[in-house]
């Protein structure tokens, strides 16, 4: 039976739209996955437009005025948990998440990160990256798909990465795109090998 996913998005959409191009059901599908839910925490993220179009259930859990983080991670647990997925896939979620929600799902919440292993935790990893190019202090970043086993930022355990080189002649743009077509690339070599383990 194909793995259950639900993926977290907080923007335009386009790692989900990935793994929604490979898994069950598609012409070049590879993932052993169907995406069964997509939850975002923007009413005007991009990635619930890409789910609606593909006919997938979505949930909107908005920040309550005046709500902590942690209460905030109990409502969204409760939205995800009622998929019952076998996988949650945070692929451009823009929260960090607390053990309110991660202690619901142990050893099941994947994060997607524009940087290599221990190198450019938390926001605009692209940027700095390029800024650290230009300054001469770097060559190459990249990207990885890791574990997220408690509330540690971007440091969980790797279970796939890959070096992107920056060339520096190019623009930030340019570089940008190619660090997302290796973002896309390979969390669905991940989840495809993750999920075919499931069913094995």
């Amino acid at each position: 039976m194909p793995s259950r996913l639900v993926v977290l998005a907080s923007g335009s959409g386009s790692n989900l739209q990935a793994v929604l191009d490979h898994g069950v059901g598609h012409g070049n599908g590879s993932i052993d996955a169907s995406v069964i839910g997509v939850v975002s925490n923007r009413i005007d993220a991009y990635a619930l437009v890409r789910a609606d179009e593909a006919d997938i259930d979505t949930e909107l859990v908005t920040l309550l005025d005046g709500e902590d983080r942690r209460d905030y991670d109990t409502r969204l647990a409760g939205a995800v948990a009622s998929f019952e997925p076998d996988w949650v896939v945070l692929a451009g979620w823009m929260r960090l998440l607390t053990t309110n929600f991660l202690d619901h799902f142990p050893d099941r919440v994947i994060n997607l990160h524009p940087a290599l292993p221990r190198q450019l935790p938390g926001i605009r990893a692209i940027e700095r990256a390029w800024s650290e190019a230009l300054a001469g202090e770097r060559s190459e970043s990249g990207v990885m798909v890791h574990l997220v086993p408690d509330e540690g930022v971007d440091d969980g355990p790797v279970l796939a990465s890959r070096a992107v080189p920056i060339d520096v002649s190019g623009t930030l743009e340019a570089f940008a795109a190619t660090v997302h077509d290796a973002e896309h690339e390979l969390l669905v070599e991940t989840l495809t090998k993750l999920c075919a383990s499931d069913s094995s």
